[in-house]
């Protein structure tokens, strides 16, 4: 069977088979995933260069393509932080989620990459991806109910800066995490919420998501359908995840 085959049968199986879609937000319905990248470089570099001085052990910079995918992408900061200075074999404590940016701790260094991304939003353009919002209107003229989850803490204002957030019912994002205590991606339990919220059994729902963590997550929580998005990760880190399908953009699927 020819891949355009298969997409036709997961486009008919959207709208037929399934009550809801949940979608990840950056690199999945905005381009803002290139903005956290970039942040995460910037502060991360800024942590390795400290490194460097205190202990006479420099380290490589951080890669925006191979580091943000392997060890931050689709992450909550906290998660995030650790990932990636472990596997650089550097501990740091943990702070406080107040922790000051300065501060030397993981939290410090994940508010210094918030502080970052609030900055990029406020003086950047924030566009949604055509095929997707052409995807989410499809599922909602089809009866298909859709909602965002996501581990940034930032999720309404994208929503609403790239005009799109009265196309979703509800979403779970970073704050949401924190404040009931869930684990993060590639732990199930933000899309588990979601479902809950809106009342649909997992095996009833989608996950659409660009992260490796998020695909795993999306797999995890037993959902019907997962489907990945080629964007940072690749096909061949995506599949093994426990992506169902994998399209370059979700244009794909709104044919």
């Amino acid at each position: 069977m020819r891949i355009e085959d298969h997409r036709l049968i997961y486009r008919a199986a959207l709208e037929r088979d399934y009550e809801a879609v949940l979608f990840d937000l950056d690199g999945v319905l905005t381009s803002t995933a290139a903005l956290h990248a970039g942040c995460w470089k910037q502060v991360f570099d800024d942590v390795l260069a400290d490194w460097a001085q205190r202990t006479g052990m420099p380290q490589r910079p951080f890669d925006g393509g191979r580091d943000y995918v392997a060890h931050v992408d689709g992450k909550a900061r906290s998660d995030g932080v650790r990932d990636f200075l472990r596997s650089r074999g550097i501990a740091v404590p943990e702070g406080h989620p107040d922790s000051p940016a300065d501060e030397w701790s993981v939290h410090g260094i994940g508010n210094r990459k918030q502080l970052l991304v609030e900055q990029a939003l406020a003086s950047e353009p924030i566009e949604a991806f055509a095929g997707s919002v052409r995807l989410v209107n499809r599922l909602r003229a089809a009866g298909v109910r859709t909602a965002v989850v996501s581990s940034s803490a930032n999720c309404d204002d994208v929503l609403e800066a790239a005009g799109i957030a009265d196309l979703f019912e509800l979403t779970v994002d970073g704050n949401d995490i924190a404040e009931l205590g869930l684990q993060g991606k590639p732990a199930p339990d933000a899309f588990l919420e979601g479902a809950r919220r809106l009342a649909v059994l997992p095996p009833y729902a989608v996950v659409v998501e660009d992260a490796v963590a998020g695909v795993a997550a999306g797999r995890a929580g037993g959902f019907g359908l997962v489907i990945g998005v080629a964007r940072n990760a690749t096909r061949a880190e995506l599949l093994p995840a426990g992506a169902d399908v994998v399209v370059d953009d979700l244009a794909e699927l709104a044919r």
